[in-house]
This record gives C-alpha cells, sequence and structure tokens, in this order.
C-alpha cells in the first residue's frame, strides 16, 4: 500500500466558538469596519445573516471577518490550490548520473537552458548507482561543466548536498540586463525618507 498524504487542515472559530471580549471587525471585502463588543458584532452578524469568522486569533483584539462560512471555506479552498500550483510551477528537475553520456548530458542542457528561459529554478540530481558513490568527485565535476555550459542563463543557487545517495544542487535564473535596468529604476523612484 501507499503512503497516504495528509493535508494541513485549519480550524477557524466561528459564531458562538469566539471567545474574545473584543473584536477588531472586517467585512467581506476585506476592509475594517471597527472595534466591536464580541455581543455587537454578533449582533452585527445577525442582522446581515452573516458568519462570523476569527481569522486572526493571535492578534490583538482578535481579528474576526463577516462573512458566510461556506462562501469563506471555498475562498480559503481557491487559495490553498493556488499556492500549491505557484510552487510546482516554480520548481523544474532534471536528473543525471555522474557517468553520462555526451548526448544524454546535451539534452539535460537543452531542457534545463528551456526551463531557466521561462524563469523556474531548476532542481539537478545526479543519483549514484551502485559503488558509483565512492566516485563523488565525478558527481561533483559533472555540476561544475553543467553550471559552466548554462552560465549565460542561470547561476548556482547555494552548494551542492549530499544526501544518501543523491548528489542535489538548485540553478536559479539569471536576470538579463533589461530586468536589472528596470529593477535599478523602480528602485531610484521610491521616495527616500527624511531623517
Amino acid at each position: 500500500m501507499g503512503r497516504r498524504k495528509y493535508t494541513k487542515t485549519v480550524f477557524y472559530r466561528t459564531n458562538w466558538q469566539i471567545r474574545a471580549l473584543t473584536v477588531r471587525l472586517i467585512n467581506q471585502k476585506g476592509k475594517q469596519i471597527g472595534v466591536f463588543s464580541l455581543a455587537d458584532a454578533r449582533k452585527k452578524a445577525q442582522e446581515e445573516q452573516l458568519d462570523l469568522v476569527e481569522i486572526a486569533p493571535k492578534a490583538s483584539p482578535p481579528v474576526v471577518k463577516l462573512i458566510d462560512f461556506d462562501k469563506f471555506k471555498y475562498q480559503e479552498a481557491k487559495k490553498q490550490k493556488e499556492e500549491k500550483k505557484k510552487q510546482a510551477k516554480g520548481i523544474k528537475e532534471i536528473q543525471a548520473t555522474p557517468f553520462i553520456e555526451e548526448q544524454d548530458l546535451q539534452v539535460r542542457l537543452k531542457r534545463a537552458e528551456r526551463f531557466l528561459k521561462k524563469g523556474y529554478r531548476v532542481r539537478l540530481v545526479i543519483k549514484f548507482l551502485g559503488r558509483q558513490i565512492t566516485q563523488k568527485s565525478f558527481g561533483y565535476d559533472l555540476i561544475n561543466k553543467i553550471a559552466e555550459n548554462i552560465s549565460d542563463f542561470g547561476e548556482l543557487e547555494e552548494k551542492p548536498r549530499l544526501r544518501g545517495k543523491r548528489l542535489i544542487v538548485f540553478f536559479k535564473p539569471k536576470k538579463s540586463d533589461e530586468q536589472k535596468k528596470k529593477e535599478n529604476k523602480e528602485v531610484s523612484r521610491q521616495p527616500v525618507p527624511n531623517n
């Protein structure tokens, strides 16, 4: 049997589960209405036929949103789904062995180049098969060779790490001259605080 994936569920206190004496009330659009006693907030929720959902219990006073709870759960699920997509979209993986053939290496290099041009981070995994683990230096040499070949598009993000029989390293896309100029313009446009 395969492993079951457990999703992290977040518990939100609603309506009568909220215990704070005063709360900071926010409307459905996320705009702050003000600080109310819990009784007044409940009364307002009943008048508008909505629920009170505690979204920041550790704040002082706790932040409570005035919204239909089913709609709130839907919005949260949608946010989590989008975050997962962003995380998955951010990294692409390429695998190789330390004694890879030149033709196969060229295929991996083209793939890495394509990913880096599109703005993805690339995770390079070098698998040591059998007794190849005794020849770790070949794995490091391969990383250096790949880094040299893709230096126009990407750069090493951190030092390679050996995890069991895998040597793992990340490459990040290099910023083009146009992107650097654009960032410098944005920084220069920001107002300088007066001391």
